[in-house]
């Protein structure tokens, strides 16, 4: 369960004081899957930051499975930043890691075992088994993507954040990496929150907003 409420996050731009988002309140139950669009500058991004715990709101709370993460100390806002999943539009893997290693970063990362059954399964359903002993110079667009799902899933979160994932693939992959993504997602009952600037790719997700001048409209 996500609750944004009466979120304002202004910035100094120059001399001026910036609003980016403004008095924003939104609800997402547990599970659903929420696409987001909107204009360069709408504040998508700003919004994603602050679900992330990466930028804290100047008013206002976010809640997320009952707890307001403002009101975190800066050990608890870094371990709470490590439980989520993260999804980016330049894939944002290490090319010195192979494909396996890549998506076992975080998970070790965090701390955590390797679980083979769950890791085979999920490397399997994204087609990745014969590519695990790969570097990612040795990968297409969609396949690298396909990894940073991979490793925001494993981590076992309750939230993933996607910040244009589908940016540098074409249309083709960019419907089948979404669909992927939000297929596994609902298998295990994730809280989903996408940017896009296409409205096509909404069509797999459970809720569609947009955000004008730092304020949703459904």
């Amino acid at each position: 369960m996500i609750e944004i409420n009466n979120v304002s996050f202004s910035r100094n731009d120059g001399d001026q004081r910036q609003l980016i988002i403004d008095n924003l309140s939104l609800s997402l139950k547990s599970g659903e899957q929420l696409a987001l669009l909107g204009d360069s500058g709408s504040g998508k991004t700003t919004l994603l930051n602050i679900l992330a715990g990466l930028l804290l709101p100047n008013s206002g709370s976010v809640i997320v499975n009952g707890e307001s993460i403002e009101q975190y100390s800066s050990d608890q806002l870094a371990f709470y930043r490590r439980k989520i999943g993260l999804i980016f539009q330049h894939y944002q893997l290490l090319d010195c890691l192979t494909v396996k290693q890549n998506i076992l970063f975080q998970h070790h990362l965090n701390g955590r075992h390797q679980h083979h059954s769950e890791f085979e399964e999920l490397v399997g359903d994204l087609g990745l088994v014969n590519k695990l002993n790969a570097f990612p110079e040795q990968l297409s667009g969609g396949e690298q993507q396909r990894v940073g799902i991979a490793r925001a899933i494993l981590n076992q979160p309750k939230l993933i954040l996607a910040d244009e994932p589908t940016g540098n693939l074409d249309q083709a992959r960019s419907h089948q990496v979404v669909k992927l993504m939000t297929q596994l997602c609902k298998e295990r009952n994730i809280n989903l929150v996408m940017v896009t600037h296409s409205q096509q790719l909404t069509t797999y997700f459970d809720r569609v907003a947009v955000l004008k001048s730092g304020r949703i409209d459904e």
